[in-house]
């Protein structure tokens, strides 16, 4: 293939990784942006929903298209369930202090980690994709699959800015963000916000598994890197800006896809750790993001 096939192919493989990331990444942003807390295990509950998706679609037969419809609305539900558990039962204890909260996320992180090698295996299995098509471009033919993962995450995105913008649950979220004392003071329950916002932000995540899992296997381990790459996309959008949020991760995703096929991945790692550092010195609340007063 000469340079404009290879650089489709990369733009596509890039789009699909943006695709990816930006769900991962919003959930991780959205908590950090209305509980000020960093969840280093956020990457595991991504795991977790790849892993449930995965035993979800072996108990369905029939046609695959079954079992995937099966895992994307249970696996949500199930990693959701376990983030509301995490957050009753050890953040609210700490009274989300940022400190505290990161040590706990990490200790979590472990024990998801160990509970998915435990009852799973250290095996990587495939959940085979909901359908085989094949979508002929001018130079070759694409997974008609991939494409539309960029679909229906574009349409999630959309759906979490319409519910964040233009609702009273957005409208109770963007308070209880700005100022959780005031919103307390107006009978706003602070503490079950906290965990509605915390259980959507690992379905986010867990939702980014389902869809990426027929794609690559699910494994215990599968958590590391979106977690790193979430943090990259977080620092450069602006910790709680949905809007830097999804362009910062087009961006990564564009520029991952992009360098690795044409370099190699080692050197899009390494720009955009470089890239995280720019912005950390020249800019620091990202992007996006709002200036701390």
């Amino acid at each position: 293939m000469g340079f404009g096939p290879h650089l489709l192919l990369a733009t596509l493989e890039g789009l699909v990784t943006s695709a990816v990331l930006a769900l991962t990444a919003l959930g991780l942003s959205l908590v950090f942006g209305v509980m000020r807390v960093v969840n280093v295990a956020h990457g595991e509950f991504y795991m977790l929903g790849a892993v449930v998706a995965w035993w979800i679609a072996s108990l369905v037969t029939g046609h695959p298209a079954l079992g995937f419809l099966a895992a994307l609305v249970v696996s949500p539900l199930i990693v959701g369930a376990m983030a509301l558990v995490c957050e009753r039962l050890v953040l609210r204890k700490l009274a989300y202090n940022p400190e505290s909260t990161i040590v706990a996320t990490i200790g979590i992180l472990y024990i998801i980690q160990q509970l998915a090698l435990t009852f799973y295996g250290a095996d990587a299995r495939p959940v085979p994709p909901p359908f085989n098509v094949r979508v002929q471009l001018p130079w070759f033919g694409y997974s008609g699959y991939k494409l539309s993962v960029i679909a229906a995450s574009a349409a999630l995105l959309l759906a979490t800015w319409f519910v964040l913008t233009r609702t009273r649950i957005g409208l109770v979220m963007r308070a209880t963000q700005y100022d959780g004392e005031t919103a307390r003071a107006f009978g706003i329950p602070v503490e079950t916000v906290y965990a509605g916002v915390f259980a959507l932000g690992a379905m986010l995540a867990a939702i980014a598994a389902v869809l990426i899992v027929p794609i690559s296997q699910a494994h215990y381990l599968m958590g590391r890197d979106p977690l790193l790459l979430s943090f990259i996309v977080v620092i450069i959008g602006g910790l709680g800006s949905l809007r830097g949020t999804v362009l910062a991760a087009v961006l990564i995703g564009l520029a991952d896809g992009i360098i690795s096929v044409f370099f190699s991945p080692t050197l899009a790692k390494i720009i955009a750790t470089l890239l995280v550092a720019m912005v950390l010195v020249f800019r620091p609340q990202g992007l996006f993001g709002t200036a701390a007063r």
